[in-house]
């Protein structure tokens, strides 16, 4: 049966900012699928609810309160799995983000702050996890980064950049990790979060990403998590060094801030 490659029984995952939005979707669909999972963010309530709805799958769930921008923290995620489950097969790095700003606005530090958030957090739990998959013979990991890694608008500096860093550093390590370890991105377009809430509750503000999305509308935090799902399982197992264009066919940012000529 084809739906039976894309079953994770048995698999563990640490999946991070999965507290609400695209990480939430994830680990609840990894667990649909049959994974256990480790999930963190930095607010508790919300991971408590992330773990109910896991469990009434009848998998297993171990939430961690973390400031994922403390690298301290966010490695100690592998130990985590590895302590609790046994093992690790997936990596879901989806914590990152940066707030779009002028470019005057945006100074050196604020740069290395989105660069710090979007990449580097993401290879320091790689870097704990991949010495746990190797032992065990295999596994994957998923980048979650953004159609701004690829397309250009006023504002995005700090984001776009550091998202195709994050995009291009998923294909330079899935070659260091071949053929144990598969490496695979998501470039999402704009879904719906709460990181877009005061876009999407502002009637204007929405309809102006809809129109400037070919499918005229903005993605579910589902349909991101269902190509995760893929990429993490034997459905996926031909992909590496990969980023899967998950935006309704953006080719230009679906949210203008008008910023002004200098």
């Amino acid at each position: 049966m084809i739906l039976d490659l894309f079953r994770l029984d048995g698999q563990v995952a640490v999946v991070t900012g999965a507290g609400r939005g695209i990480g939430a979707a994830s680990a609840l669909a990894l667990a649909e699928c049959g994974a256990d999972v480790v999930i963190a963010s930095r607010t508790a309530s919300d991971l408590e609810s992330v773990v109910e709805q896991i469990t009434a799958t009848g998998r297993r769930a171990v939430a961690v309160t973390a400031d994922l921008s403390n690298l301290d923290e966010v490695r100690g995620l592998a130990e985590v799995a590895a302590n609790t489950f046994g093992r690790l097969d997936i990596v879901v790095n989806n914590v990152g983000g940066a707030i779009p700003l002028p470019f005057m606005d945006t100074t050196p530090e604020y740069l290395e702050e989105a660069f710090h958030f979007n990449v580097a957090t993401a290879h320091a739990l790689n870097l704990a996890a991949v010495p746990l998959m190797v032992q065990q013979g295999g596994g994957a990991i998923i980048n979650i980064s953004s159609v701004m890694g690829r397309v250009a608008g006023r504002g995005y500096a700090a984001y776009g950049a550091s998202k195709a860093a994050l995009s291009h550093y998923t294909r330079l390590i899935s070659k260091d990790l071949a053929p144990k370890i598969r490496v695979n991105a998501i470039a999402a377009g704009s879904t719906a979060t709460s990181a877009l809430e005061i876009v999407t509750s502002t009637p204007e503000l929405k309809s102006m990403m809809e129109d400037l999305t070919p499918l005229h509308r903005i993605a579910d935090a589902q349909e991101i998590a269902a190509a995760v799902v893929y990429l993490a399982s034997s459905a996926g197992a031909f992909l590496t060094g990969k980023v899967l264009e998950i935006d309704g066919g953006t080719d230009m940012p679906s949210l203008d801030f008008g910023l002004p000529d200098l």
